[in-house]
């Protein structure tokens, strides 16, 4: 029987992925409750994890300046700090590098990655089966911590819901109507009439990053009289978190609002455009509603979205009932 002192994840894709794998987080805290437990994530990531109790440790790789060379100074400290366990949930060269030349005594990660035939154990990926990210990510780990997955979880602290208890209302609703690629993203004039059905005694609170305010004001002014308040940018990723929590419906597109909401078990309606929840991706909260046009041959039309609808029409958005 294992008994793993010092585990290391590795997740260095974006924001929403790297929700999903706190799943395994939370099992490997479970199966070893002693265990220092540490994370690998991309720079930007890492404030998902302020005052995160089972984490050891949050290691941060800078991609965006001087990449190889922070990559090569990574793998040395990761060396340095004698991981007996690492767990890669990524399948891209650098991570699989990483893995390989950790210096850990078990290496898990997925056979598509570059370096896995330097792993201990190796599974296949497969998207596209109706299984859920959070099942293959607990592929990696069954070998010695059999069982179900555990849901994410993300610990949003005491701070986090003190900043925005002066946004919590009787009724209120929260909406993130941006995403990075236009065939995911729900059109603004869905929005828009989203917001219209909405009781007009319930606040609106609209979400996202900071370079989505634009959308939000404009969403904003074209529903004047309702209670709309456009809060991008304003709260960081653990304090949307804490507002979601409380909200009586959250209204995301398929991306990592989402996930926010799974691991908060926050109520949530998600709309998926040119992607489809079969690709294991759906929200996991016990009140989630999922909404898509069903019926459309040219959907789904990969794996991610896209900049532009490949055949021009963009139907899988336009018509989307909200």
């Amino acid at each position: 029987m294992v008994d793993y002192k010092n585990i290391l994840i590795i997740q260095t894709a974006f924001i929403g992925d790297v929700i999903l794998s706190t799943s395994l987080v939370e099992k490997m805290h479970a199966k070893f409750p002693t265990a220092k437990i540490s994370i690998l994530v991309r720079k930007g990531n890492e404030t998902l994890f302020n005052a995160h109790p089972f984490l050891n440790e949050v290691i941060v790789w800078d991609k965006s300046n001087n990449k190889y060379s922070n990559l090569f100074k990574i793998c040395t400290a990761i060396r340095k700090k004698a991981f007996d366990c690492v767990i890669n949930c990524h399948r891209f060269a650098s991570s699989g590098f990483l893995t390989a030349f950790s210096g850990a005594k078990h290496k898990a990660g997925y056979k598509q990655t570059p370096f896995s035939y330097l792993f201990n154990t190796t599974i296949k990926h497969v998207i596209g089966n109706g299984r859920h990210e959070i099942e293959r990510y607990n592929d990696l780990v069954y070998d010695f911590a059999a069982g179900n997955p555990f849901l994410p979880k993300l610990y949003p602290s005491d701070k986090d819901f003190f900043n925005i208890k002066n946004f919590i209302d009787n009724e209120f609703v929260c909406i993130f109507p941006a995403s990075v690629w236009f065939t995911k993203q729900l059109p603004e004039s869905k929005w828009i009439e989203l917001v219209n059905n909405f009781s007009k005694t319930e606040k609106v609170y609209i979400l996202g990053a900071k370079n989505d305010f634009a959308m939000g004001e404009n969403i904003k002014n074209k529903c004047s009289q309702y209670p709309v308040i456009n809060l991008c940018g304003q709260l960081s990723l653990l304090e949307s978190a804490a507002l979601m929590k409380s909200a009586k419906m959250n209204y995301v597109n398929d991306s990592a609002p989402l996930h926010l909401a799974s691991a908060l078990g926050a109520k949530v309606t998600a709309y998926f455009c040119s992607t489809v929840p079969e690709f294991g991706f759906g929200p996991l909260s016990d009140n989630a509603i999922i909404k898509e046009v069903k019926n459309l041959s040219c959907r789904p039309c990969g794996l991610h979205g896209h900049q532009t609808c490949p055949k021009g029409h963009f139907k899988c958005g336009i018509e989307m009932a909200v």
